[in-house]
């Protein structure tokens, strides 16, 4: 296959071609394809559907699209299928990605081959095309390591920084980048060839560093999807597993907010090319573990049960986007907090629980 140094050319028209998603049945995928579909702009989902849920998923994008709705389930590390999607994509949006901290631990060759290899993969594709699409890749906080560094101290139901500039506007992207564990390495490496992409080949690549997000169609784990995992742990009655004391903090951004940022940064992906940017709820969407326990009691009427283990490997104690940088570049900020955001994503579970006792039940 012939390679090529490419240039900023112009957009494709964004009705004509497909839109590309990668892992396009997980949970913020399907909230993107969702989007687009809605506003006429067909799509390929391209998904191996190796995790617990994602069948659900794209089984309610065909039922609410149809034939606007394209299924190609495949495997990023499969290089002809990469090529044969990449080569009809106006725009791609890569979230096929191995998810866990935990289970890189245990298979760090799988973690690397879908995560590095696999983004490399879409990168090749894309550059051996006469005109690239744009791409939007979905990196991790990961890549700042564990923040040990960064001095805290606990208050009440969490941490908070000394420094008052974290304390005010988060983690910027100068903080220095730190891999840790398999998975944030291998995120590290893809994101720094998306980036590289764009300096060395010309191709119109974007990164974000994201926070912890949540909302519908999002079938939380231990592992992955707390927010939602919480809630469903909540929802059966079971206890909870947390790992440290519970006053660690994150920052969460409900997928709706988060969807309007990643259709900012298709539109303006020539402009943004090259860069990598914080995206999360900033510092007025906080909340420790030990907090969201609160608000799902209060939301519930009975707080979750939950018991303490110890820290996990690479585990941050505090993290918080700054998320100064994009807002600057685009105008975009978030609209849904903490409280509204869990109550919604709660009542989406409620009713899926309340449609599959329908169907047990008939």
């Amino acid at each position: 296959m012939r390679r090529r140094t490419v240039s900023h050319a112009g957009a494709r028209g964004e009705a004509a071609a497909p839109v590309l998603v990668t892992g396009g049945a997980g949970f913020i995928a399907t909230n993107v394809a969702d989007r687009l579909l809605r506003r006429g702009q067909p799509v390929i989902v391209f998904d191996n559907l190796s995790r617990p849920g994602v069948e659900q998923n794209l089984a309610w994008l065909k039922q609410q699209h149809g034939a606007l709705l394209e299924v190609q389930v495949a495997d990023v590390r499969d290089v002809e299928a990469v090529g044969r999607a990449v080569r009809r994509a106006s725009h791609i949006y890569h979230f096929a990605a191995q998810v866990a901290v935990t289970s890189s631990l245990t298979d760090p060759f799988h973690d690397f081959e879908v995560n590095a290899r696999g983004t490399l993969n879409v990168l090749e594709a894309m550059r051996a095309c006469e005109r690239p699409p744009s791409l939007l890749f979905t990196s991790t906080n990961k890549v700042y390591g564990d923040l040990e560094d960064v001095g805290l101290r606990a208050r009440g139901t969490r941490y908070e920084p000394s420094s008052r500039a974290i304390r005010s506007h988060g983690i910027d992207e100068q903080r220095c980048l730190e891999f840790h564990s398999p998975y944030g390495c291998s995120k590290g490496v893809a994101e720094q060839y998306v980036l590289d992409y764009a300096r060395t080949f010309g191709l119109a690549t974007v990164v974000f560093r994201m926070s912890c997000i949540y909302g519908p169609h999002q079938f939380g784990t231990e592992d992955q999807g707390w927010v939602a995992h919480f809630l469903i742990a909540a929802m059966r009655g079971e206890p909870l597993t947390i790992y440290g004391d519970g006053l660690q903090v994150r920052d969460v951004l409900y997928v709706d907010d988060l969807v309007d940022a990643m259709l900012i940064a298709r539109r303006r992906a020539r402009s943004l090319a090259g860069q990598a940017f914080n995206i999360g709820g900033g510092p007025r969407r906080t909340t420790s573990l030990v907090e969201l326990l609160d608000l799902i009691g209060r939301l519930g009427g009975s707080r979750p049960l939950a018991q303490l283990r110890p820290w996990r490997t690479a585990d941050q104690r505090y993290y918080v986007s700054d998320t100064r940088r994009f807002q600057a570049a685009t105008g975009w900020t978030p609209k849904v907090g903490v409280a509204e955001g869990v109550a919604r994503l709660r009542a989406w579970l409620r009713a899926g629980t309340r449609q599959a006792a329908k169907r047990v039940a008939s």
